[in-house]
């Protein structure tokens, strides 16, 4: 007679996804924040003397604290405290720093005596952005740590199951966020008429999302809750010990001497540096080089996340089943490397929005193909115990590329236009050349990295659900 196994509640597929579903909201809302001002750059300008530079510092700010250390300890608070504690406090972080950011750009802040000793010192940077990129640090603080929270929850839920899948599902969930802020931020923004154009609108509707998806956070805890209830439970009743060692600070030694770790932290750095950074500019750079409205630009480059959300779940899926992930991170490397150069060197030669829309639609099928298998493929090759860790610390170099290139391109920008003050007239060319420069390192760091795995097997390029054995299947039948 076969014996039938307990059935977890991550083992039910309405449950897993369900928990899918609360846990990507948080980060879909969070992504609406993030870009929520990106469409809007000209408008802060004219209307708070934010020059590119001033713009740049406060992108910039967003990955200030995590650079210095607190995606580190976030890590650790993870492993320590597990997913729901840290999911709720990352939630919590996230909608306090929106609030200040809220508060900076406001007309309740604007002339106060906090707004006018603020601009009196580093004048590059007016009073209003130096408290929006203040709350914008701690916003991020909270971002970054409900992203590493995020994967290790699917992770721990999708184990054994759909896990690129999922992954690449929440990732595009998160993508849409993109795409709907750049559709609405520049109409919210106009909720008071064409002469009455505002960014507080946007801003204070994101904020609320924020509210939102901590609630939908907290309501998944109560399912986590009685997940692990049932893994105690199992082991109790089998006598099982603990699979995993308690994790300990050691950890991060080991994690940070892994060579492997490095060549996948370089990689992601030098990616996601040329994309992010790219999505706070992008919108303006469409503006100077086709002479459009930013409502115009924004509804140009929206579509690039959106083609990120259609195909990473498929890539996902495929990745779960034939593997090949190592080959997919060079792929969109080369496709982004070929967008930046187009929007570089061929877009201000031929300004055609016909010529712009194909290469964001470009642009979004390379950022599809890197996360669907860049971050499945972390739990390969890290112990679980400091999973969370292992998340935080590559979290933590691709920071430091979003905190500095942000403001080394508002500088670049700047520089490469002397005397233009007109938003509209900048001229994008050598910024979008430093773009494309990051996709190439990234490209030969993809290669290192196939390198390595075919040398050592790490399994990177095979799939993540194995063909099951009779046996198994026996099990799963009698469950049935």
């Amino acid at each position: 007679m076969t014996e039938k196994v307990k059935v977890l509640l991550n083992d039910k597929a309405w449950a897993r996804w369900l928990a899918l579903i609360l846990v990507a909201l948080m980060m879909f809302f969070a992504y609406m924040f993030v870009d929520v001002m990106s469409p809007l750059q000209e408008l802060i300008q004219t209307q708070r003397g934010w020059e590119p530079e001033a713009f740049g510092y406060y992108a910039g700010a967003e990955y200030i604290l995590n650079v210095f250390g607190f995606l580190i300890i976030a890590g650790i608070i993870l492993d320590k405290m597990g997913i729901r504690f840290t999911g709720i406090l990352s939630a919590s972080v996230m909608f306090i720093g929106a609030c200040i950011k809220l508060y900076a750009i406001s007309d309740w802040f604007q002339g106060t005596a906090f707004d006018l000793w603020l601009s009196s010192w580093w004048t590059t940077m007016p009073g209003s952005a130096k408290l929006a990129a203040f709350g914008f640090m701690i916003f991020g603080c909270g971002c970054e740590m409900a992203g590493i929270t995020v994967s290790k929850t699917l992770a721990k839920w999708f184990e054994g199951h759909e896990m690129a899948l999922a992954m690449g599902l929440e990732m595009a969930l998160a993508r849409v966020g993109v795409f709907a802020i750049f559709s609405i931020s520049p109409r919210l923004a106009d909720w008071f008429g064409p002469n009455d154009r505002t960014v507080v609108i946007p801003v204070a509707f994101c904020t609320a999302l924020l509210l939102i998806g901590l609630i939908c956070y907290i309501v998944f805890t109560f399912m986590d809750t009685r997940l692990d209830n049932e893994i105690k439970s199992e082991r109790q009743a089998s006598s099982a010990p603990e699979e995993d060692e308690e994790f300990k600070a050691s950890d991060v030694g080991k994690i940070l001497s892994s060579k492997l770790f490095w060549v996948i932290a370089m990689l992601c750095v030098l990616y996601y540096s040329a994309i992010f950074p790219f999505q706070r500019y992008a919108t303006n750079m469409l503006q100077c080089n086709l002479g459009m409205t930013a409502e115009a630009a924004a509804d140009i480059f929206r579509w690039f996340p959106i083609g990120a959300a259609m195909l990473t779940p498929a890539l996902g899926y495929y990745l779960d089943r034939f593997g090949k992930g190592a080959s997919m991170l060079i792929a969109g490397a080369v496709l982004m490397i070929a967008c930046h150069l187009t929007f570089a060197l061929v877009l201000p030669a031929y300004p055609s929005t016909a010529v712009a829309f194909t290469a964001i639609i470009v642009l979004g099928i390379s950022f599809s193909l890197v996360p669907a298998s860049l971050w499945p493929s972390v739990p390969k090759i890290m112990d679980k115990r400091y999973l969370g860790s292992a998340y935080s610390l590559i979290f933590w170099v691709q920071n430091i590329g979003l905190a500095l290139f942000p403001i080394l391109i508002g500088k670049v920008l700047q520089a490469s236009n002397p005397g233009v003050t007109d938003p509209l007239k900048y001229n994008y060319t050598v910024p979008m050349l430093l773009f494309a420069s990051l996709g190439v390192l990234a490209f030969f760091f993809g290669i290192w990295l196939k390198v390595l795995n075919a040398k050592h097997h790490y399994g990177l390029e095979e799939p993540n659900i194995k063909s099951k054995t009779v046996d198994e299947v026996e099990v799963e039948e009698a469950d049935v």
